[in-house]
């Protein structure tokens, strides 16, 4: 579940605070918080978890990422989303161990849901 906020006046909903579970996502500054602390991220890792995050919850497909940060078509072949949802994913764990933020649906796409790792 996502949940945006908006002062009065304040930029459009693209440039809105996006928060969920313990992350927060400022696309007007390009920033990412886990448990309140920033995460370093490059702007292509960034625009992916601003992608997923939302489409907090769904399944999103591999080329309708892709076409939304990379700006094209998916080739065949091409396995780029899937090394950068590896880094990010790696990123994101490690700035709240013990939590599972991106899903893999294999032959779909992923799926943004952060969630405590069971055991």
């Amino acid at each position: 579940m996502s949940s945006t906020t908006q002062a009065p006046g304040a930029p459009s909903s693209a440039e809105e605070a996006i928060r969920i579970a313990q992350v927060e996502i400022r696309p007007a500054e390009g920033l990412a918080l886990v448990a309140g602390r920033v995460v370093r991220l490059s702007v292509r890792e960034f625009e992916l978890l601003a992608a997923l995050a939302a489409r907090a919850g769904h399944v999103v497909a591999r080329d309708e990422l892709f076409s939304n940060v990379w700006g094209r078509a998916l080739r065949r072949g091409d396995r780029s989303i899937d090394v950068y949802v590896h880094k990010l994913r790696q990123k994101l764990e490690a700035a709240s161990p013990g939590w599972s933020f991106i899903h893999t649906h294999v032959g779909f796409g992923y799926r943004f849901a952060p969630e405590p790792v069971a055991g």
